[in-house]
């Protein structure tokens, strides 16, 4: 009976464990929201200059920023960036 119970916790912490592994991850919402790779030297303002029709970009780093969960401008080479206000055709 003690065994079972010890399993039984086992299964149970190793499935919350893999549930905060994936989330960690995934952008809420992001389904069929486009995005872009980021390449060697791409910055977020250049991204957003080359996204938005104002010529301040401020609002749109930030829009990119709130919908990455980025916590400044900094991003890496390889990494998705998901795009705010695009949508893609069905």
């Amino acid at each position: 009976m003690v065994v079972v119970a010890v399993v039984a916790l086992g299964v149970f912490w190793l499935g919350t464990r893999a549930a905060g592994a994936v989330s960690a991850w995934r952008v809420p919402g992001a389904a069929g929201v486009p995005y872009i790779t980021v390449g060697e030297g791409d910055t977020l303002e250049e991204i957003a200059d080359a996204l938005s029709p104002q010529p301040d970009t401020g609002p749109m780093v930030r829009k990119i920023m709130n919908l990455n969960g980025l916590p400044d401008t900094r991003i890496r080479p390889g990494a998705r960036l998901y795009l705010p206000g695009l949508h893609t055709a069905r």
